[in-house]
C-alpha cells in the first residue's frame, strides 16, 4: 500500500493534479434480504463468467454445478452458532465478478467523483473513472457543474486525458477537432456549415446526472438513475436518524486541509468490511482507542441509530495523541460534541465527523485486488486559513487509514486460498457485514 500526500487543491490546472485520477463511486443501498442467492462458485478456479463487461444485459450471476458452496447466512464453513459465513474467496479474486460489480453496483448508482471546491471556475474540469465509463465533470460559465460521458460524438476519441485541467469556454476532441461548449452542444467541427442537417443538440455530448451534496459531486451514470434521496442521503438517515443531523457540520461549508491518496493492493470489499466494524480495532489502532476507549471492547462502531462513540474522559480532541483540536464547527449539537460518528454510504465512501473537522473517504475500485482511495480531512476555512498546524489532527486518521489497508493487504492473498474457498467467519458484532454481503449479492443476481 502507498500512500500520497497532496497539498490543498485551490484552482485544477491542466495536467495530474494527484495520484489518484479519479474519485471512488459510492451507491447506496440498504440490505437485501437473508435470502439472496449465493452467487457464484466457490470450490474452483472454472467459476462461471459473471456478466459481460461490455453490455448492460450481462446474464444471472450464479453457479449451477457448485450446490456445496454456502450462501452468505447460511451454515457452511463457519461452525453455526454465533459464528455466520462469509462470502466465499473468488468473491474478492475473480475478474469476473469485478466487472459484473462494476456494472450492476458501481455504474448503477450514485458516485461522489469530486469535490466541489476543486472546480472553482468556469471552465474547471475532472476527468473520473465511474466503473467502466470515462466522465467529465466541468463548471460552466453558468457557474453550474455538468457531466458528461467522456466520448467525443464523432468517432469516439476522448476529449480529455488528463485528471483534471482548465479550459477557456469549449472542450475540443483533438482527433478531428469537434468542438462543444461547456453545456455539452456541438459548436463547431470541419465541414460543418457545409452539413446544415446536422443537429448540434443531438449530436452534443451525451449527459451524465449530477447532483451535488456536501460540498461534494455526485454523478450516475444509468440510463434511469435511481433516487439520489433515497440511495445517497437516505443512507445517512438510516445511520444518524435524521439529515439534520449532518446538516449540523455544515461540511459544503468546510474547506480541505489535507488529501492523501492510498493505493491498496486489496479488493474494494475488504476495505468497505474493514470500515464496518470495530472487531480489529484493539489489535491494530492503539491511538483510536486511547481517543475512543469504546472501540477498545471490538463491539460494534454503532450501537443504534444515532450513535457516536465517545471521547475519553482525558482526552481533549480527535488528535493522535488525544491533545486539543482547533475550533468546534459551530452548527453541531451539543450532543454531538466530544464524539466520533461514522458513516458509510456504499459501496465506496465513508464520512467521518468529530466536533472539529470531517474526513470524507471516496473509493474507487480498479481491479479485483486493487483500490484506490482518497482521504479529505474538512476543516472550518478560518481554520485552514490561519496557517495553524494540522498535523496532529491529520496523522490520527492517517495512521488509521494505514494499519486499515496494511491489514486488507495481509488478508487478501488468503482469499485465493483452498481453506478460504467457501469463506470464513463472522462474529455477531460483524453483523453490519453479512447485511453488506446480502447487499452486493442482491444487485449481481
Amino acid at each position: 500500500m502507498t500512500a500520497l500526500e497532496q497539498p490543498p487543491v485551490t484552482a485544477p490546472t491542466v495536467g495530474p493534479a494527484s495520484s489518484v485520477s479519479s474519485a471512488s463511486a459510492p451507491m447506496v443501498g440498504s440490505a437485501s434480504s437473508a435470502s439472496a442467492p449465493m452467487v457464484g462458485s466457490a470450490s474452483s478456479a472454472s467459476a462461471p463468467m459473471v456478466g459481460s463487461a461490455g453490455s448492460a444485459s450481462a446474464p444471472m450471476v450464479g453457479s449451477a454445478g457448485s450446490a456445496s458452496a454456502p450462501m452468505v447466512g447460511s451454515a457452511g464453513s463457519a461452525s453455526g452458532g454465533s459464528l455466520v459465513p462469509t462470502l466465499p474467496g473468488h468473491w474478492y479474486t475473480d475478474p469476473a465478478i469485478f466487472a459484473a460489480e462494476q456494472e450492476r453496483i458501481v455504474e448503477a448508482g450514485w458516485v461522489c467523483v469530486a469535490l466541489a471546491a476543486d472546480l472553482d471556475a468556469p471552465g474547471a474540469y475532472r476527468t473520473v473513472q465511474v466503473g467502466r465509463e470515462s466522465v467529465v465533470v466541468v463548471k460552466g460559465r453558468d457557474k453550474q457543474v455538468r457531466a458528461f460521458f467522456n466520448v467525443c460524438r464523432h468517432r469516439g476519441a476522448q476529449l480529455c486525458v488528463e485528471p483534471a485541467g482548465q479550459v477557456r469556454n469549449k472542450l475540443q476532441c483533438p482527433y478531428h477537432a469537434w468542438t462543444y461548449d461547456l453545456t455539452g452542444k456541438l459548436i463547431a467541427a470541419p465541414n460543418l456549415t457545409q452539413m446544415p442537417d446536422v443537429d448540434r443538440f443531438a449530436n452534443g455530448l451525451a449527459p451524465v446526472a449530477v447532483r451535488e451534496w456536501l460540498g461534494y459531486v455526485w454523478v450516475c451514470v444509468a440510463e434511469q438513475p435511481p433516487s439520489f434521496e433515497d440511495e445517497v442521503i437516505g443512507a445517512v438517515i438510516t445511520r444518524l436518524g435524521d439529515v439534520e443531523s449532518i446538516d449540523h457540520y455544515g461540511v459544503e461549508n468546510l474547506k480541505l486541509a489535507r488529501r492523501i491518496s492510498y493505493d491498496v493492493q486489496a479488493n474494494w470489499k475488504l476495505i468497505v468490511e474493514n470500515f464496518m466494524e470495530c472487531y480489529h480495532c484493539a489489535t491494530i489502532h492503539p491511538e483510536l482507542t486511547e481517543v475512543l476507549p469504546e472501540f477498545a471492547d471490538g463491539y460494534a462502531a454503532q450501537y443504534y441509530v444515532g450513535h457516536g462513540a465517545e471521547f475519553g474522559e482525558q482526552v481533549q480532541g480527535f488528535t493522535v495523541d488525544g491533545s486539543a483540536g482547533h475550533a468546534r464547527i459551530p452548527g453541531i449539537a451539543e450532543d454531538q460534541d466530544r464524539r466520533y460518528y461514522a458513516i458509510t454510504i456504499r459501496p465506496g465512501v465513508f464520512v467521518n465527523l468529530v466536533p472539529d473537522h470531517v474526513i470524507m473517504h471516496r473509493m474507487t475500485p480498479v481491479a479485483a485486488d486493487r483500490t484506490l482511495v482518497e482521504c479529505d480531512w474538512l476543516f472550518l476555512p478560518e481554520v485552514v486559513g490561519s496557517g495553524v498546524d494540522l498535523d496532529r489532527s491529520v496523522e490520527l486518521f492517517h495512521r488509521v487509514n494505514e494499519q486499515d489497508f496494511a491489514a486488507c493487504e495481509r488478508t487478501q492473498p488468503a482469499m485465493s486460498s483452498r481453506v478460504y474457498a467457501h469463506g470464513g467467519a463472522l462474529v455477531p458484532s460483524e453483523h453490519h457485514i453479512a447485511e453488506f454481503h446480502h447487499w452486493v449479492q442482491d444487485r449481481l443476481r
